[in-house]
This record gives structure tokens, sequence and C-alpha cells, in this order.
């Protein structure tokens, strides 16, 4: 029987497993401030690996960078009334500028009181707007392509490390366009940019489509997503696109004399993603030894370590392994030079092991003397971690046909984590589901992993739509987006009873 690496699995207790990951592949810890936390270096070595392929991704899509003040004031988010009630409940406010010693603790100054109180910023579209405001004076003057990569605040009640924090790391990108047309094809090229950089980039599937009514982004007029299956069936949104019409050009004042001279106002969108898809890589691609980071994203792609002895044979190994290292990294691996890591701390070599395993290395080199001696490495995959008997699955190679392969070898181990995740998705995903009671009795009978149903729709609003929530609330489901490459629909919405007009995803979720 296999001895994993963590003390708790994922069919166990999913939520614990969850969190065991991430202390023991040393990815966060708590900050001593609730909802907040410390991202260590192999969690942030992650953000940053996403933060580079998808900043590329981004400019390449004609936009710019820039940043904004983490201070807003409130008289922004009350010329919006849709988006303040949207998050007015998660809103983190400074009212005073100064402390005071009283009764020997420290307290708010009552003479420093601000004239008016500053929120944290939640989100950009106010500030951003008050900007744009400034900047667009002509149709000469659109559109406005810029993205901020910023931290942001929401005081959230339950919280769980990279999924829910009250402080998070995001980018957010906001535009300005000319017309209806322009803005929305906006919205939907940074979709497919999410959706291409999750399944290239991260190895996770997603399902892109638009969110219902009561889904949208406050002061949104569309609101789209890409949604990824975890491995315990429930869904996570893994990103937003939004066309915001004139929502917030309207309230901020966001004007352009068009061609023919008359004023309109300008169409504008909104998108983001953030350290929420670190929290949904681990649930897709962990296994009960850890985490496993897709090449694409893993600071390092291959940790070498050598089994020192403290003996006089010890400084031969070393520089054979930086002779290894150093070959490595001219090899070339999913469009970069590979990342090849020699790991050189005074820890016993299975310690070491052990940790890259939880860590998620894609690959993970021991060198002996032995292995020396013949020209050799021991390759562990962890992709591929144990053999069919159970064991360690190590595989002594020559070191110089290692190296010629490496670049193809992270590239396999890639491309293999993506169709495993695809498949998962795909076997937990039913559109056979044709009446609310099998919906009802497909979730209560399904076991702990349930997985998505997509089911016809009649796109009910207002009242009628509360009334469906309702019932799907009482099952802890949740309608994720109505799929773009869905099939067209051709029957009556399991909910009204009406004609169905699209398909829409129904999960449980985070």
């Amino acid at each position: 029987m296999i001895k994993h690496a963590l003390n708790v699995t994922r069919e166990a207790d999913f939520a614990a497993w969850y969190q065991a990951v991430i202390t023991e592949a040393d990815m966060a810890e708590e900050s001593g401030v609730r909802g907040c936390m410390v991202i260590r270096p192999w969690g942030y070595g992650i953000w940053e690996r996403i933060q580079r392929l998808l900043d590329d991704r981004i400019k390449a899509t004609g936009h710019e960078n820039c940043y904004f003040p983490l201070f807003i004031p409130l008289s922004y988010f009350e010329k919006e009334a849709e988006h303040v009630d949207g998050f007015a409940k998660e809103m983190a406010v400074v009212t005073h500028h100064r402390l005071v010693q009283k009764d020997g603790r420290l307290v708010p100054d009552p003479e420093a009181k601000l004239e008016e109180p500053l929120v944290v910023r939640p989100t950009s579209e106010t500030v951003i707007g008050a900007a744009m405001a400034r900047w667009v004076q002509s149709w000469r003057d659109l559109p406005v392509l810029i993205n901020q990569w910023a931290n942001v605040v929401r005081w959230e009640m339950r919280t769980r490390m990279f999924l829910r924090t009250a402080e998070f790391l995001w980018q957010e990108g906001h535009t300005a366009h000319a017309t209806v047309d322009e803005a929305r094809e906006e919205t939907m090229k940074m979709l497919e940019v999410y959706r291409e950089f999750a399944e290239t980039c991260l190895a996770m599937p997603v399902v892109a489509g638009e969110k219902p009514e009561n889904e949208r982004f406050p002061g949104a007029v569309a609101t789209y997503s890409i949604e990824a299956m975890m491995q315990d069936g429930k869904a996570l949104q893994a990103g937003t696109s939004h066309f915001l019409g004139t929502t917030f050009s309207s309230a901020q004042g966001i004007k352009f004399q068009n061609a023919e001279g008359q004023q309109e106002l300008a169409q504008t969108t909104s998108w983001g993603v953030s350290t929420r898809m670190i929290g949904g890589v681990i649930m897709v691609h962990g296994d009960d030894d850890g985490l496993r980071v897709p090449p694409r994203i893993a600071p390092w792609q291959i940790v070498i370590v050598p089994m020192l002895r403290d003996t006089d044979e010890d400084a031969a190994l070393i520089d054979y392994c930086k002779g290894l290292q150093a070959k490595l990294a001219k090899q070339s691996a999913l469009g970069e030079p590979v990342r090849a890591l020699l790991d050189l701390k005074a820890v016993k070599a299975a310690t070491k092991r052990w940790g890259w395993v939880k860590k998620g290395a894609p690959v993970v080199i021991e060198v002996g003397g032995r292995d020396m001696a013949g020209g050799n490495v021991s390759v562990i995959r962890r992709d591929r971690l144990y053999r069919e008997d159970g064991k360690l699955n190590s595989e002594v190679q020559a070191k110089d046909a290692f190296i010629d392969e490496a670049g193809f070898l992270l590239e396999r181990i890639q491309f293999g984590m993506r169709e495993s995740a695809q498949a998962r998705l795909d076997a937990n995903y039913r559109r056979d589901i044709d009446s609310f009671d099998a919906l009802k009795a497909h979730f209560e009978g399904s076991g702990k992993y349930p997985g998505w149903v997509e089911v016809q729709w009649s796109k009910p609003e207002g009242a009628e739509l509360d009334a469906v929530v309702e019932r799907i609330k009482a099952l802890k489901l949740t309608f994720r987006n109505v799929p773009n490459d869905a099939d067209p629909a051709d029957g009556t919405c399991i909910f009204t009873g009406k004609p169905a007009v699209e398909r829409i995803v129904v999960a449980r979720a985070y």
C-alpha cells in the first residue's frame, strides 16, 4: 500500500486536503490579520509565472499597464448606485489619518478625522472612470486600453487561502470605446485570452460563457466567465470579463465628441483574474502527495538533488550536478529556456526529494555517486510518481540523453496534465437532465462529487428569476454560465416550463 506524503487524502476530506497541500508545499501561511495571507516564495513564484505569461498576452492585444491609488474617495462610489450596493458589505473604509495614545492604548485621533472617507480599493471602475473622463475628449482619444496589476480588499466573512481572502492580488483591465460593437468585441476578446491562458498555461480546461442576470458584476450590462471543474466536482469561477455599457461612463462623465461633432458617452469594459487561479491549480492538479505544478507556471521545472554524504566525493558530485544544471539551462521547453535548480541545502536528500514532491516540481533529479560514475541521473516525474507495484518511480537515464530530451519531457507533462483534467471534466459533465426533479435527484444521489449539469433555460428575469434562484439555492447549487459553445436549446426550461432559449450550467461552487 502506498504511503502518501500528506496525512489527509482528497477522498477523506477535500477541504482539509486543500489546506494541507498549501501548508506542505510552503505556498502560504496565516498573516495574523483575519482573511489575509503571507504568500511564501514557492506560491509567489507561481503567481509571478502567471503574471509574466498573462501580461505578455494582455500587452499583445494592445493594452498598456498603469497604476491607480489604493484609496478611492467614497463619493466616487456614490455616483453609481448599483455598483456601490454590490460591494457595500465588503468595503474597508479609512476614516482617520492619525493615532494618539489614550489610557495606554492607540486610538484614532478625533482631530484627525478625514473630511471624506476613503474606501480601500475593492475594484477600480470608479477611480479609473474618473481618470478616463479627464483623458477622453474626442473620438480620436479612443479606445483607451489599460491594465493594472494590484491588490484589492473585499472584507470576506468566510475566507480560504487563495480562493476567498480579504486581500488578494489580481490584474484588472479597463477600456473605453466609441461604439457598443467595439466594447462587446473587447469583452469577448479578453474572455478568450483568459480561456486560452487557463488551458495552455495552467493546463486547466474551462467552460467560457455568459453569466445569468443574478450573477452579473454590479453595474455590468453583461458578465462573462471562465469556469473550471475542481476534483471534488465543484465549479471555480477563474476569471471574468464585463461589458459595462455606459453605466460607469454616465456616472463618471466619460464623454467624447464624435466625428460628427456630437457628444456621446463612451462604452466601457473591465476584466480580471486573481490569485484565485492558484487555488484552481491546486484543486485541479494536486494529488495525495501534494501539489502538482504544470511546467509552464512552475518556478523551477527541474530540481537537481545531489545525494551528498559528507565525503571527499561530494565536491566532484556537486560539480557534476552544476554541469547538468548549466546544460539544462541551454535547453528549451514550451518556448522558454528550461528552469533548473540545484538544491544544495544542508538537508538529507530524501527529505529534499519529498519536499519537492509536495511542492509539485514537475521533475526531480537525484544524483548519487553511482549515477556520476556511470554518467547517469535518476529521474522522478511528478506526474508519474509511482510504479504499478506502488514503489517510487525513479528511472535511471543517461545524463546526456536526459538533457537532450528534457524540453520534450516537460512538454509531455504539460500536455498530459491538460488532457487528464479535460477527461475528468468530460466524464463529470451531464447534458441529459430534462426536469427539475431529475436535477434534484442527480445532486442528492450522486455521492460526494456530482459534477456539473447543463440544462435547458428560458432566461427568466426579475421576480421569476429570483424564485428560480431560491429553488436551486435550497439544493446548494448555483448557475455558472451559458457556454459559448453549447448546443442550441431545443426544449423547455426545467425551471419555468417555458420554451428554452439557451442552455446553462448548474453546479455547486466555490
